[in-house]
């Protein structure tokens, strides 16, 4: 049995699960309402506040199908009753983000200012302490997919270095440094 496909889903006030014939389950709370397409072995159970998932087999497949599905509806459950938020620093000197709704405009050292339109599912806010602090990049959804991937593209306008560690990083996440050139003898 699949550790992680075993355990079952709790199902928090105010959320409420729909499976449709067709294994397709929308899962509605009071952030927003998602939908995933289940694989039709893999059967589907209600049962009071919890959601359970059970395989036919023991195959390789059906038990990664299994963990896959738990997994994701876990997060959909999560992510329509508590939402999730991933936070983003920008380590440079002028560096800088400022959020005009779903537009972010970003300086990062180009000869250009770069602009990025955010899905309408993904909410921002830019946050600076001090003056010589790095800004910090706050970005909020129900959709962890979709989250992680819009995450993923800001980094990669600007990805850290390894030298001086300049670039879009996840707050708290260690950038492996290398050293320099050393000088002559």
């Amino acid at each position: 049995m699949s550790r992680i496909g075993k355990l079952p889903v709790n199902l928090p006030e105010g959320v409420s699960v729909d499976i449709d014939p067709h294994n397709l389950v929308t899962v509605k709370g009071p952030l927003g309402t998602l939908e995933q397409k289940v694989d039709p072995d893999i059967k589907i159970k209600i049962e009071g506040t919890e959601l359970t998932l059970e395989r036919p087999t023991d195959q390789p497949r059906h038990r990664s199908l299994h963990g896959l599905y738990r997994a994701l509806i876990h997060n959909m459950v999560v992510g329509v009753s508590e939402g999730y938020t991933i936070k983003q620093e920008l380590v440079g000197v002028g560096y800088r983000v400022e959020a005009k709704g779903q537009l972010l405009e970003f300086s990062l050292g180009y000869s250009h200012d770069i602009h990025f339109m955010l899905p309408d599912e993904v909410k921002a806010s830019v946050e600076v302490a001090r003056r010589g602090a790095n800004p910090i990049l706050t970005l909020t959804s129900y959709d962890k997919q979709l989250l992680g991937t819009v995450a993923a593209k800001i980094r990669s306008l600007r990805k850290p270095e390894p030298y001086k560690g300049k670039g879009i990083k996840f707050v708290g996440e260690q950038i492996r440094r290398k050293a320099g050139k050393s000088a002559g003898v």
